[in-house]
């Protein structure tokens, strides 16, 4: 596992968690974790239900304050950082988007601009930012239609293109390809990557332990709060850590880089 650079070294160009805990009740929902992500690069979080996974997306977003612990972006504390300056920098993608109001998918994705209006509104380039936006996640045919009337993979669709309105820094998504068919999925992951070419962080949870292998430069696997691996995929996604983690006996293996996971079944109790 490798350890957390320091957010306020000279190589600070990271969001980083140090020493995160967030309680909810009684009940520590993150329990210590310490974590620095780089730029240029796809993160994949992993956990089973209920390890934590959204609640480091919304943290490390700035959306939950940390019981404990700080989160920092290029060395500076998040939490000292203006909304709308944050905004800018980091674009959440959260798992449930409830949209209760009548809005067309273009002014949807619009939304996505508001940290880089200025006082007049959108601006030429803010216009230009949204058309490439729905062109990218091949929904420009869907940009004056109502988003109630979307299926539940088009609405998908059209948040990703609202995320990735704004080109921030880092793009943060919350189980992106819920409501997905397979082929807009791996669309959506082509996106992702192009994302982190152009040089942004991406930070992703998925359930798809295969996708999420295919998919990542790194993995991040999270039970009960607590960080259990962190590494590439072929270091971190092995036998023993899905055995403990997930409870299921696998076979992993790794072609030309390449890692494939099998999910032979439920392992046995004490084994």
């Amino acid at each position: 596992m490798s350890g957390p650079a320091d957010p306020s070294g000279p190589d600070s160009r990271h969001l980083a968690a140090r020493d995160l805990v967030l309680i909810r009740g009684r009940r520590p929902v993150l329990d210590g974790i310490d974590l620095a992500l780089r730029p240029g690069e796809i993160t994949v979080i992993l956990g089973p239900n209920g390890a934590g996974k959204s609640t480091l997306i919304a943290a490390l977003s700035g959306v939950l304050a940390p019981t404990r612990g700080e989160v920092w972006l290029d060395g500076q504390r998040l939490s000292e950082l203006e909304r709308r300056a944050r905004a800018r920098r980091i674009a959440l993608l959260p798992q449930h988007t409830d949209i209760a109001w009548p809005i067309t998918a273009r002014s949807l994705v619009e939304l996505g601009r508001i940290p880089h209006q200025g006082a007049f509104g959108l601006s030429a380039a803010d216009r230009t930012a949204v058309d490439r936006a729905l062109l990218a996640a091949g929904v420009t045919e869907l940009a004056e239609r109502p988003v109630a009337d979307l299926s539940g993979g088009e609405r998908a669709r059209v948040l990703i293109a609202r995320a990735l309105a704004g080109a921030a820094d880092w793009l943060l998504a919350d189980e992106p390809l819920t409501g997905l068919d397979p082929g807009h999925a791996l669309d959506a992951l082509a996106l992702f990557r192009t994302e982190a070419a152009r040089g942004a962080g991406v930070v992703l949870t998925l359930h798809d332990l295969d996708l999420a292998a295919r998919t990542a430069d790194r993995i991040v696997v999270l039970a009960q709060g607590r960080l259990q691996a962190d590494g590439p995929p072929a270091a971190a996604l092995t036998p023993a850590l899905l055995h403990r983690v997930y409870g299921v006996t696998a076979e992993v293996t790794v072609t030309d880089g390449r890692v494939r996971i099998d999910i032979r079944g439920r392992a046995e109790a004490g084994a």
